[in-house]
């Protein structure tokens, strides 16, 4: 079944059905729990997990589900490599603090690659939205979507460089001195990545742990927006390994000259 623009709509539909119920639990008190590795958890992160899967099981493009909170119902990728991959709930620890910067990610991935991806920030009512062959949209409150695009990074201006604002990482000190002047701007969840896409962004480096369910979206939405997302080996970051769900360090990029791996050897 080819990715259509009314597929993408739906699932844009689904990712804001649970951020209202993430909203819902915003307002008022919550309940933090830890998982195994220590990462926090809260009803929202179960209640848009609910609302996601049971709603892709009603869309025409049905695939297996891997969402970040249920890893273990997940059996592997269908007979043409499809399978859906979902964050309900991305940056839980900027949830917990209140910043608004967490997100809903649901992607579509076709053999190892993502093919459809929906980001969206309920608390600031921003929309990014992707499918391979259709382009990258950006919505605002209840404004209609708007194309995006990478832009170049002109040689003498200052690098823009967006980071992690939970996850700093050690090793980025050192490429930000190889690159020279720079602009850091500190952010949450998957919207790092669509700075990139929308342009107003030159990289954004991950030195450090990701999982499949962070990047998945939003690199659709970068690659449909004209950018780059790559392992430091300069290899696309991809989904056809589910075994390892931990990605490597990767590079979201717009539009640059920079040999990445020969700065990383």
């Amino acid at each position: 079944m080819p990715i259509t623009q009314e597929l993408l709509n739906q699932t844009d539909a689904l990712a804001r059905q649970a951020g209202d119920a993430i909203m819902e639990i915003y307002g008022r008190d919550f309940a933090v729990e830890h998982k195994e590795d220590n990462s926090p958890l809260t009803e929202a992160d179960a209640a848009a997990h609910q609302i996601i899967v049971n709603g892709l099981n009603t869309l025409p493009l049905t695939a297996p589900i891997l969402s970040e909170e249920d890893t273990a119902g997940f059996a592997g990728a269908d007979d043409q490599g499809r399978y859906w991959l979902v964050d309900p709930l991305d940056g839980t620890k900027e949830f917990i603090k209140r910043n608004g910067e967490f997100t809903v990610n649901i992607a579509l991935i076709e053999q190892g690659e993502p093919v459809l991806g929906v980001v969206y920030a309920p608390a600031l009512g921003l929309g990014y939205m992707a499918a391979k062959g259709l382009g990258a949209f950006k919505t605002e409150g209840n404004g209609e979507p708007e194309a995006i695009r990478v832009v170049e990074h002109k040689e003498g201006q200052p690098w823009r460089v967006v980071g992690s604002r939970s996850h700093a990482g050690g090793e980025l000190p050192a490429l930000l001195a190889k690159l020279g002047e720079h602009e850091l701007v500190a952010m949450g969840s998957s919207l790092k990545l669509c700075l990139v896409a929308e342009g107003k962004a030159d990289v954004y480096p991950r030195l450090g742990p990701t999982s499949l369910w962070d990047t998945g979206a939003a690199q659709c939405v970068v690659e449909q927006a004209g950018g780059r997302v790559l392992q430091l080996n300069g290899e696309p970051l991809g989904y056809a390994n589910t075994r390892e769900v931990l990605n490597p360090y990767f590079l979201a990029l717009g539009e640059n000259g920079v040999d990445w791996p020969a700065l990383f050897g």
